[in-house]
């Protein structure tokens, strides 16, 4: 009989609605439910793309003596974190701080008042590696709520306490200037791994938010150390086995420090991130490699991540069939000699064998491999390759697929839609503006309200009911204001400026410091608030450069004066550690750099000349430079007031800290004016 999670918009909730545990969703109720039974709340904590949250799931949450002991002892509470990133942050933070580590499933026990007192990640069935087995934890926590509550709730309320004490030092309101951005180019350095590419060791996660800063900070200053990590770090991945050498699109991370081994759950965030990062190192260098990977990346996600409403859900999951009836994470991407054969015949077989890296001996387990594209000598028939890759690619279709998390979530729509939009224009490929425009009318439609508050997420067009948090309010502007620039239609923008405004009016505090959760969102135990970049840019990171960009457009100074505030953390954060906050950096560069405005006046895209300067514009390198076009006249973009048509022709106006250039119609010329390092 389902549970309570039946009606939820969450697919990973919805895994848990058959369980016999009588679990509950995030909400007054349950906690009001614990109040009248004078239990303890087990908060449970997870995804759906997440593989040890399957493993726990399926021995523990759907074994009937486990559930039996929890539904009689404890109200039980499940949350996917991709829904309610703030009470994830929330509890994740009093792991972390009492552990010293964290991860998911997050196993968190709660008085009913929400505050906790006990904290783990997995649990086992079986005591094993150290570990109790979660019926052990769960008779230990029962036991010391029945026998020693005065103990349970005093280390509650220090641990409340503790938290409330983290408020962050805001350190300098003032962004940051040369000398920090050196410090952190120089601290990424230290880092870097020159052989491997990317930085520190395994696990090792795709860096695109520093990926950014560095090309950021190349096209600024012309350092060509900042270009060639990016270059070498993009090269590596795209050879490596987290690149999905099929059918394009990245895994979440490599387990190792050669790229080869990844985690194979697929994230559109990972992806879109990435998208947008090959088709800017090939803005920077012109490589047919970061081309290629832009594009097959694009459509990766075009194809598997998008929703009949024309949003694009939120991961594949690392696990599937593999044929037998068993879940085995990477079973639909691993390859053995003798799959190759059955699928190729010998020749062909071999000669996949060699190009991809398929061994004897495997590089993954049980004897197969996965597919990379390894440094070797000697050339390889383009025809031929492309032939086996189309062959593997039809086998593989036919392979279980695995599951899918429809899930809608705004933020990481956002940052797909600038990626697709801005890999759709720089290769002519409009059908991937078009997906992009798609996913920004559903979020209009579905995701915004009246008073454009965001929910943060839908499934199959329904609107889930959590509101909308900063993240989601940056990210889903920074795409409006990229499809804005490609397409020259100013109706993006305003809608950037609406939720812009909600960033200001009730994410920010009076000293310039913004919070992950609004100031009238739900209050829990501390008003999560965390400017680092993790795999997403942080809603921090990511709302200065939002509110950088909107203010280069429309000239307002609310907006870049919290810009710039909000990038006072990075002044402090970026010498100190810039793998984490990549995203505040690039940002910085911006600011640094001016942005540059640019305005192309023309009758249209159907006008080769204008659509010559458009393009050229789009296609400079200057950090943050944002792009208005439309016709004379025009007041769909601020940027195109007083802009005339030069003697009759189309023209281009840059400006850059409130002074212009003569306006031009030459596309060299505008180029030239937009590549950075060369025209400081």
């Amino acid at each position: 009989m389902p549970n309570r999670l039946a009606q939820a918009t969450s697919p990973y909730l919805l895994q848990h609605a058959e369980n016999p545990v009588d679990w509950w969703p995030w909400e007054d109720a349950a906690f009001e439910e614990a109040r009248r039974r004078d239990v303890p709340v087990l908060l449970s904590v997870g995804y759906s793309a997440c593989h040890w949250c399957h493993v726990m799931a399926h021995e523990s949450f759907e074994d009937g003596p486990t559930a039996d002991f929890l539904n009689s002892h404890f109200v039980s509470v499940k949350v996917d974190r991709e829904e309610r990133p703030d009470v994830d942050a929330v509890y994740m933070e009093a792991v972390q701080a009492a552990t010293g580590q964290g991860g998911w499933p997050m196993t968190v026990f709660l008085t009913p008042d929400a505050e906790p007192f006990y904290f783990g990640t997995y649990y086992p069935p079986e005591p094993r590696h150290g570990m109790p087995s979660f019926r052990q934890v769960l008779q230990g926590v029962g036991q010391a709520w029945a026998e020693r509550r005065d103990e349970v709730t005093e280390v509650a309320g220090k641990i409340v306490r503790d938290l409330a004490g983290r408020e962050i030092s805001y350190g300098d309101a003032r962004p940051p200037g040369e000398a920090e951005l050196g410090q952190a180019l120089l601290g990424l350095t230290r880092e870097y791994d020159p052989q491997r590419g990317g930085f520190g060791g395994a696990p090792k996660f795709p860096p695109s938010m520093v990926v950014e800063f560095l090309l950021r900070h190349h096209a600024r200053t012309g350092a060509g150390g900042a270009l060639e990590m990016a270059r070498d770090t993009c090269e590596r991945m795209a050879r490596g086995g987290i690149y999905d050498q099929l059918g394009g699109g990245f895994a979440r991370y490599s387990v190792d420090r050669e790229w080869v081994v990844p985690h194979f759950e697929k994230m559109l965030y990972d992806n879109a991130l990435l998208c947008r990062v090959y088709a800017h190192l090939w803005r920077a260098t012109g490589s047919d490699l970061a081309r290629r990977v832009a594009l097959e990346t694009a459509d990766f996600m075009v194809r598997e991540l998008r929703t009949a409403e024309g949003g694009f859900a939120s991961a594949l999951d690392a696990d599937s069939d593999d044929g037998t009836g068993r879940h085995v994470e990477g079973a639909y991407y691993v390859w053995t000699p003798a799959q190759l054969t059955e699928v190729l015949g010998a020749d062909d077989a071999a000669l996949a064998a060699q190009y991809f890296g398929v061994t004897e001996e495997g590089t993954f387990e049980h004897g197969s491999s996965v597919l990379q594209l390894p440094q070797q000598e000697g050339l390889f028939d383009a025809e031929r390759i492309a032939s086996v890759r189309e062959r593997l690619l039809a086998a593989r279709d036919g392979r279980p697929a695995p599951a899918r998390d429809d899930k809608v979530v705004a933020a990481w729509n956002g940052l797909a839609i600038a990626a697709l939009a801005e890999t759709g224009a720089y290769f002519e490929r409009p059908d991937l503006v078009e997906a992009a425009v798609a996913a920004a009318d559903l979020l209009v439609r579905l995701h915004l309200d009246e008073q454009a508050r965001l929910f943060r997420t839908s499934k199959d067009g329904r609107a889930g009911a959590n509101a909308g948090v900063l993240e989601d309010y940056a990210d889903v502007a920074e795409g409006f204001l990229s499809l804005a620039s490609v397409t020259g239609e100013g109706v993006w923008l305003d809608f950037a400026g609406l939720l812009l405004d909600h960033v200001l009016t009730r994410f920010t505090d009076e000293s310039g410091s913004l919070y992950d959760t609004a100031a009238d969102a739900e209050q829990l135990i501390r008003r999560p608030q965390d400017p680092t970049d993790n795999a997403t840019p942080s809603g921090w990171t990511a709302a200065a450069g939002a509110l950088l960009s909107y203010a280069a457009h429309t000239g307002s100074e609310p907006h870049r004066t919290a810009a710039e505030h909000a990038l006072g953390v990075v002044k402090a954060l970026g010498p100190r550690v810039p793998r984490f906050v990549g995203w505040g950096l690039a940002a910085a560069e911006a600011l640094l750099d001016g942005p540059r405005e640019v305005a192309v006046v023309g009758p249209g895209l159907d006008d080769s000349a204008t659509k010559g300067l458009h393009r050229t514009a789009l296609l400079g390198t200057a950090p943050g430079a944002v792009v208005a076009f439309g016709a004379e006249g025009s007041d769909e973009f601020p940027l195109l007031a007083d802009r005339p048509l030069v003697d009759g022709a189309p023209a281009a106006y840059v400006c850059r800290n409130f002074t212009c250039d003569a306006p031009t119609t030459d596309p060299e010329r505008l180029r030239a004016a937009l590549h950075a390092a060369l025209s400081s």
